[in-house]
């Protein structure tokens, strides 16, 4: 059976740049102090005005097809994962392989919140590993928050930016390709308690946004990122620590051996908890949150792109990428680099 690799990354970030000085004038307080220290955040991008979550994802798209060296018709599978999807429905994905000219894909979007891209790799994996139809999977990671913050919220208004992070996925055969790349192993896990914590609310089913409209003519709902309740001090640490040792455990190593950690880029003094927690170096995970902000499902493959681009992963490195999201949901995939 082969074994699903990624061949090519791409990321894209909107133009618009937003410095961490917008906040300190819209709030008339220095919001950038803590911003820089505590969450490693110095700006951010927001979308413009036309662009739609398929936007983003399309360019991110385009770059690792070109990275990939392959062609928007040899796609054989489309997997999207958002939480800001163009549309309720149809899926963005659908909307994405019309834009990008992909017309022997099949489509489909996926939900895990900011766990999302990892989820969305190991569901593209196993279609590749399962079925010699899937030759080409391209998998995409797409934000576009700022349509639903809520600055009333100024805490955490903050930390959301917009992008989009790709990978192709491609089968290969590991007896050929020395050091066995491609990815190992991989969990997923749901904290479905914490569902209420923090999200969307509005919008679906359960919520629909109504078209009646109150005597003042303001609709009755919006739609605004909700943070109901806090989170448990060292959910993350505790959940990232945990899924290392569990996937360095399924493939016989020691998180020291690991070379490279992509984490959700929420929280910077997370990132170094739970690298101390494993007596790990900080060097060792590779950050993109300074310049991009907190771009949710997107954020895992933003950073790997970005390290792919700046020659920070070599043949045969190992990898991990942990994720989290509202939900509560938690991924990780341990994967062997190589193209």
């Amino acid at each position: 059976m082969p074994r699903a690799s990624i061949i090519g990354t791409g990321l894209y970030a909107p133009e618009r740049v937003v410095p961490n000085e917008y906040f300190n004038e819209l709030y008339g307080e220095d919001v950038d102090s803590f911003l820089r220290e505590r969450r490693n955040i110095k700006e951010r991008r927001y979308a413009a005005e036309g662009q739609a979550t398929s936007d983003l994802a399309m360019e991110a798209s385009k770059a690792a097809l070109s990275n990939a060296g392959v062609d928007a018709a040899d796609i054989d599978l489309i997997v999207v994962s958002t939480d800001t999807p163009d549309y309720l429905s149809p899926s963005t994905a659908a909307v994405l392989q019309d834009k990008l000219g992909a017309v022997n894909a099949a489509t489909f979007d996926l939900n895990t919140a900011c766990a999302g891209f990892v989820t969305a790799l190991d569901t593209a994996r196993k279609f590749v590993e399962a079925d010699p139809d899937y030759e080409h999977v391209l998998v995409v990671g797409a934000y576009l928050m700022s349509r639903f913050i809520d600055y009333e919220q100024k805490n955490v208004a903050s930390l959301f930016a917009d992008g989009s992070g790709a990978a192709v996925l491609k089968g290969r055969d590991v007896a050929g390709d020395g050091p066995g790349a491609g990815i190992l192993a991989s969990k997923l896990k749901s904290e479905g308690q914490y569902a209420e914590y923090m999200g969307i609310y509005t919008g679906g089913a359960a919520a629909p946004i109504s078209t009646n409209v109150a005597g003042d003519g303001a609709p009755d709902r919006t739609q605004k990122l909700e943070f109901r309740k806090k989170f448990p001090d060292g959910f993350n640490p505790d959940h990232w620590s945990r899924l290392v040792n569990e996937l360095c455990d399924d493939i016989g190593v020691t998180p020291q051996e690991v070379d490279r950690y992509f984490f959700t880029q929420i929280n910077i003094e997370s990132i170094r908890e739970t690298l101390d927690r494993l007596d790990l170096p900080e060097a060792k995970a590779h950050n993109v949150m300074d310049r991009f902000g907190y771009t949710g499902n997107a954020c895992i493959a933003m950073a790997m792109a970005d390290a792919d681009e700046k020659g920070l992963l070599n043949e045969g490195d190992l990898v991990l990428l942990i994720a989290s999201g509202g939900g509560a949901a938690i991924a990780g995939m341990a994967l062997r680099w190589g193209v």
